[in-house]
């Protein structure tokens, strides 16, 4: 019974290490978004067992998003980088993102016959 104990105690203290990774490399690539575009806001979102997304948008209103592992990996990452994190991305969030002339054909070609998917 103490060599299970031993064995489950190492296997969460591993699980445990590799999630701070995560965290710290999804925080640090945040900052390096939040830096290249005057600062910005996050919004995370459950995608179920792939985990979840967070949506960033710059205060110039350039946009992208991470998908980290876990919904609790995604706040964890947010709230290191220190960033304002929304509920919703709806309202005065959404209004921030600018989007180009590249998106609007991307977003009618898959509809219309725009540039291809490929």
């Amino acid at each position: 019974m103490a060599d299970t104990q031993q064995v489950d105690e190492g296997t969460d203290s591993r699980q445990a290490a590799r999630a701070a990774r995560r965290v710290a490399r999804l925080a640090r690539q945040i900052s390096s978004f939040a830096k290249a575009h005057g600062g910005a806001e996050a919004q995370v979102a459950y995608l179920g067992q792939r985990g979840a997304r967070i949506a960033l948008v710059g205060e110039d209103g350039g946009w992208g998003d991470l998908v980290a592992p876990s919904y609790e990996i995604a706040e964890k990452a947010v709230e290191k980088a220190g960033i304002t994190a929304h509920e919703a991305f709806d309202g005065e969030f959404a209004a921030k993102v600018r989007t180009g002339p590249y998106e609007w054909t991307r977003m009618a070609g898959i509809q219309v016959g725009g540039p291809s998917n490929t």
